[in-house]
C-alpha cells in the first residue's frame, strides 16, 4: 500500500508538473521595435532621401505590420504614404526586402500569385527591422524615383537605429 501511496504521488507530480510546462509552451514572450526608434529610423530615412533631393513617406510598423509611425515629406505624391506602409506590411509579413520579394514573385514564378493579396506590394524599399535575430518591425520608403532609391533611404533609416537594437 505504501508503494502504491508513493506512485500516485509521482504520478500526480508528473501530472500536475506536466500541466504547468504545458502552459508556459502556450505563450511566448516577442520583442518588437519601440515608437521612440521606430520614429528615429524614420526621421533618419526621410532625412537621407531629403539630401538626393526626394520628397518621400517613410512609414515604420511593429513586427506584427501594425503602423507605429508616418512621416511625409511636405511635397511627396498623395499615395506615398499608403505606399509605404504597404511596403513596411509586406517586408515584415513575408520576412524579406521587398527587392527581394518582387524578383521571387515576378509573373514567371510560382509565387506570383501572392501579389494579389490585399496590402502586398512588391517594389523596392520595405525592409525588415531585425534586433538579436528576431524580426522586431519593418521599414517602407516610398516616392524616390524608383524601388531601388527608396530601398537606399530604407536602410539607412534602419542604420541610424543600429547601435540602439541588441544584435
Amino acid at each position: 500500500m505504501k508503494m502504491f501511496s508513493r506512485l500516485c504521488i509521482v504520478a500526480l507530480a508528473t501530472t500536475f508538473g506536466s500541466a504547468a510546462l504545458a502552459q508556459q509552451a502556450a505563450t511566448f514572450n516577442a520583442r518588437s521595435i519601440t515608437p521612440e526608434a521606430a520614429l528615429r529610423a524614420a526621421q533618419a530615412a526621410l532625412q537621407n532621401c531629403s539630401k538626393t533631393g526626394y520628397q518621400v513617406a517613410v512609414a515604420v510598423t511593429d513586427r506584427a505590420g501594425h503602423p507605429l509611425v508616418m512621416l511625409r515629406d511636405r511635397l511627396a505624391g498623395p499615395h506615398t504614404p499608403e505606399t509605404a506602409m504597404n511596403k513596411a506590411y509586406t517586408a515584415v509579413t513575408f520576412k524579406m526586402d521587398t527587392l527581394a520579394f518582387a524578383r521571387v514573385t515576378q509573373a514567371s514564378e510560382p509565387a506570383s500569385g501572392i501579389r494579389q493579396l490585399p496590402r502586398v506590394v512588391a517594389i523596392g524599399g520595405g525592409l525588415p527591422i531585425e534586433s538579436a535575430g528576431a524580426q522586431v518591425g519593418g521599414i517602407g520608403v516610398s516616392g524616390a524615383p524608383g524601388g531601388d532609391a527608396d530601398h537606399v533611404c530604407a536602410q539607412a533609416g534602419i542604420a541610424a537605429i543600429r547601435d540602439d537594437l541588441e544584435f
